[in-house]
């Protein structure tokens, strides 16, 4: 945990858990889950997929209960609206009830998840070439056409990971939006990771600021914050990171 208090209105907090070294912490603490979270775990066959289910929840309630100053199992996680048009169903944004002001978002590969906080919506992406695989070339497919020009413009060895670094930055754009991939993989511009973003490439989505977020084991992860205005001046977001441990 990274002392210092919440984010400011326009900052997001972001962590990275290596899941087999805190594996048997959160599992001294799993009942700190409700009994939704318990169920689901439960429901696991795979018993490495049940155990990064469990830590993973076990620290985003850590890190939740440690942003509210309450104790983990008393945080009430909800589902917002859709962010789809006309969808009214909770299965948008996870949320904390009564806490309009905390937004978060989790996300897994393999043995490492990543979880941001912030004072606005936020979405959180991280994925692994391994879990990718053969699927890259459906997911270049389905990217905006300036996303694949961007993509074709690169040499062809550098085109996979370029392609894994603009899909993170999607999926967490969509997270952040509340709709997740049905809200439209082509439909919004995000682009390639910075570093490899064309100069002609279009600007990041209106009113939200994407974020490279450096990721261990060859991974790639990103982060979609909504800017929030302030009184007199903008100021463009600031992303801490840090490693999350459970004692």
């Amino acid at each position: 945990m990274r002392p210092g208090g919440p984010p400011g209105p326009h900052d997001v907090d972001v962590w990275t858990l290596r899941i087999p070294d805190h594996a048997a912490a959160a599992a001294a603490r799993a009942g700190i889950l409700d009994a939704e979270e318990a169920r689901r775990a439960a429901g696991f066959q795979d018993p490495a997929a049940r155990t990064r289910f469990v830590t993973s929840h076990v620290g985003l309630r850590v890190l939740l209960g440690a942003r509210l100053g309450t104790p983990p199992q008393d945080v009430t996680l909800v589902r917002e609206r859709c962010g789809m048009p006309g969808c009214e169903k909770p299965h948008g944004r996870p949320a904390v009830s009564g806490h309009p002001g905390v937004h978060f978002s989790l996300s897994h590969a393999g043995d490492l998840a990543l979880y941001a906080l912030a004072a606005a919506p936020v979405g959180a992406d991280i994925e692994s070439p391994e879990l990718a695989g053969d699927g890259l070339e459906r997911m270049a497919r389905r990217l905006h056409p300036d996303e694949r020009r961007a993509l074709d413009a690169l040499p062809p060895a550098a085109r996979p990971e370029a392609l894994l670094g603009c899909w993170v930055r999607k999926e967490a754009f969509l997270k952040g939006i509340g709709t997740g991939l049905p809200g439209g993989v082509g439909a919004h511009h995000v682009g390639l990771a910075a570093a490899l973003a064309p100069s002609w490439a279009p600007p990041a989505p209106a009113g939200w600021t994407l974020f490279d977020v450096p990721a261990p084991d060859g991974c790639h992860a990103a982060v979609a914050v909504r800017l929030r205005a302030s009184a007199g001046q903008e100021r463009h977001p600031v992303m801490r990171t840090s490693p999350l441990v459970l004692e």
